[in-house]
């Protein structure tokens, strides 16, 4: 499991807080100033905002204005996180307005939350403490998948890790393996039977050996090799690939499953990366970064079984055992899929979120829907997200090396446009809202970064 980034307490979260909180000052106004969050909504394709209406019951106005707000909650969130530091315990949205709720277990830091524009929430236990308990039931699952229990995850808003089991006697046998305290825990009883949809596609597809099907994820570049994320169990390493009409495309090159559900595949140059998602008729949607959503959030999936369909982010860094094993750190939502619609693109308005891995039930009655998300499959493989206005791979070089390291830049962190960050003894305002990545530094990206 990938941890979120915690700043130490003193100082520098002090410094570093107010500074992204000062760059949050166009992010809460977006709507009213044209600002990142307010321009990537009104960019929403037609395809993705019926599908909204359809599903979540929003009018296209609604939709721009809940997304817009989903993109301002998710950099709040971020700065609010490093902010609280070990007090952390989890955030979420709720509502077509996207009200902001952090929760912390200091009563102190509720001054703090409030202030910053958020709802605060005190509650029992840290998100790190209840993100360790997890983690010790992924490691005795990594060992031998439990039978009738097929999911579990940290829920923010319960303040607790809910295991999901056909028996309470599966659920109990399985926290005992791990050694986890039960006051950290609820169990719920459920009859889900979690499936991957295998030899499926969700954007455009694709062919494993001529035969199988699945979909691409998001368009992918690492150095000057175009290609894919996927679902891992779509294929292994050395396994070719076909796109349309059959025409020779390429090979998986990394692949993990089970574990996590997350793999790349390098193509050949007939195959042009872009920065978009199939729209299935009603036009693409552009990609233009791969900021998380928070709980709660709408996401929409691309698939070509079902189309366009819609729904929520419930929990983030859940875990869900397939026949196969058991996979972690997959997002759980109430988008429906089924099988053709594996391996295709998760989308929160224009942020890539992941790629559909598994779950329950259909599109005609409902169901449970998982996806890997994709920045643990980019950084896994050293991969870049080919999005639309910045930059499509990470200079090899620095194009203007600084004279000194350092700075209050820092890869994995959530810029608003209009954000100031120091680096290389520089200074540097945010053009573009994006999460950062490494070899994203200032100096090297002038798409993203205007020197001061």
């Amino acid at each position: 499991m990938v941890r979120r980034r915690v700043l130490a307490a003193g100082a520098a979260v002090v410094t570093v807080g107010a500074l992204g909180l000062a760059g949050l000052t166009g992010v809460a106004s977006a709507g009213q100033t044209g600002g990142a969050p307010a321009a990537a909504a009104g960019g929403l394709s037609p395809g993705l905002i019926e599908a909204m209406r359809r599903d979540l019951g929003l009018d296209a106005g609604q939709a721009r204005t809940r997304i817009a707000g989903e993109y301002r909650a998710a950099a709040l969130a971020a700065v609010l996180e490093k902010s609280l530091g070990a007090d952390f315990a989890g955030a979420r949205v709720s509502g077509d307005a996207a009200v902001l709720t952090v929760a912390t277990t200091d009563r102190a830091d509720v001054p703090r939350i409030t202030a910053a524009g958020a709802r605060a929430e005190v509650v029992d236990h840290s998100l790190e403490r209840l993100e360790a308990a997890k983690t010790a039931l992924d490691e005795v699952a990594s060992g031998k998948a439990p039978k009738g229990v097929p999911s579990w995850y940290v829920d923010v808003r319960a303040n607790r890790v809910v295991v999901n089991a056909a028996r309470a006697a599966a659920a109990e046998a399985l926290l005992t393996a791990a050694g986890v305290s039960r006051d950290l825990v609820r169990v719920d009883r459920s009859a889900e039977q979690p499936r991957a949809y295998a030899d499926l596609r969700g954007g455009d597809a694709y062919y494993m050996n001529g035969t199988g099907r699945c979909s691409i994820g998001f368009p992918v570049k690492r150095g000057t090799q175009n290609g894919f994320v996927t679902a891992g169990h779509c294929g292994t390493p050395g396994v070719t690939t076909t796109g349309a009409g059959q025409q020779a495309q390429g090979s998986f090159q990394a692949s993990t499953f089970p574990g996590r559900d997350y793999a790349w595949v390098a193509t050949n140059s007939n195959w042009t990366p872009r920065a978009l998602v199939n729209g299935y008729g009603n036009g693409d949607v552009t990609v233009s970064g791969s900021t998380q959503a928070v709980a709660g959030s709408s996401v929409c999936r691309s698939g070509s079984t079902t189309g366009w369909h819609c729904g929520t982010i419930q929990q983030h860094n859940s875990s869900v055992t397939y026949p196969e094993g058991t996979i972690t750190g997959v997002t759980r939502t109430s988008v429906c899929a089924e099988p053709g619609d594996s391996g295709g693109s998760f989308i929160s308005g224009s942020q890539a979120q992941g790629v559909t891995s598994g779950g329950s039930g259909n599109c005609s009655q409902g169901g449970t829907t998982y996806y890997q998300p994709v920045n643990p499959a980019l950084a896994a493989y050293g991969l870049t997200l080919v999005t639309a206005g910045t930059p499509t791979d990470p200079p090899t070089e620095p194009t203007d090396p600084p004279t000194e390291p350092g700075g209050t830049w820092a890869a994995g962190t959530v810029y608003a446009s209009g954000a100031v960050v120091t680096y290389g003894g520089a200074s540097y305002r945010c053009l573009q809202g994006h999460q950062a990545q490494a070899g994203w530094q200032p100096p090297n990206v002038p798409a993203l970064w205007q020197r001061l």
